[in-house]
């Protein structure tokens, strides 16, 4: 159990000290919860911070449920065993992909207005979040850093069921988990305090 995003991000910020102060590191938060993480460990490792933005895709009888997740740039990650066990058709996947992708080319262009464009090229990039129940979400953000053509991809989670671990890993150089309970229902379950994070704060903690 985290007392909040700040106190789980000072724990991840000890298993990536190696990081600290080198040069073509960057610290990528997942909008919105992950922008507080990503700011505690970019400000202690000295090291620059930016976000992206990823929408789920999620059955149309469950809003809670992702069956995938949608990144920029048109990258998308879809778990299609789940959507096939859920009898999801193609059809509602493109349509969900096109409603999502304007939601994240949205919340980008609000998020980082005036920054030049992101560039991952040749850099190690330290992909944080709050935590990941199903894991579509960061699926989505490695792809999406892949066609950025990142050198080194690192994903960093304070918490993440065992199963969603076992999924990320062949696809990432380096992952640093701090807890992988067995019984695992929703992220904020496993914070005293975890607050809404509204896009205005986002907008602060990467001024």
């Amino acid at each position: 159990m985290f007392a909040d995003r700040v106190t789980a991000a000072m724990q991840l910020v000890q298993r990536l000290r190696s990081y600290q102060d080198c040069r073509d590191v960057e610290v990528v938060g997942l909008a919105r919860g992950g922008v507080v993480i990503a700011k505690a460990v970019a400000d202690h490792l000295h090291l620059p911070r930016d976000v992206v933005v990823i929408k789920k895709i999620s059955p149309p009888f469950n809003p809670e449920l992702a069956i995938g997740a949608v990144a920029p740039d048109g990258v998308r990650f879809i778990d299609r065993p789940f959507a096939q066990s859920l009898n999801i058709d193609k059809s509602y996947l493109q349509e969900e992909t096109n409603r999502k992708s304007q939601l994240v080319k949205q919340k980008m262009q609000l998020y980082r207005k005036g920054k030049p464009p992101f560039s991952a090229g040749d850099k190690t990039i330290i992909i944080v979040d709050d935590g990941a129940a199903t894991g579509a979400t960061i699926q989505a953000a490695i792809l999406w850093l892949k066609k950025k053509r990142a050198k080194h991809i690192v994903v960093a989670l304070p918490v993440a069921p065992a199963e969603v671990v076992e999924k990320i890993k062949p696809n990432v150089d380096e992952l640093i988990i701090l807890d992988t309970p067995s019984a695992f229902g929703a992220v904020g379950e496993f914070y005293e305090h975890f607050d809404q994070v509204e896009d205005n704060e986002v907008v602060q903690l990467l001024a």
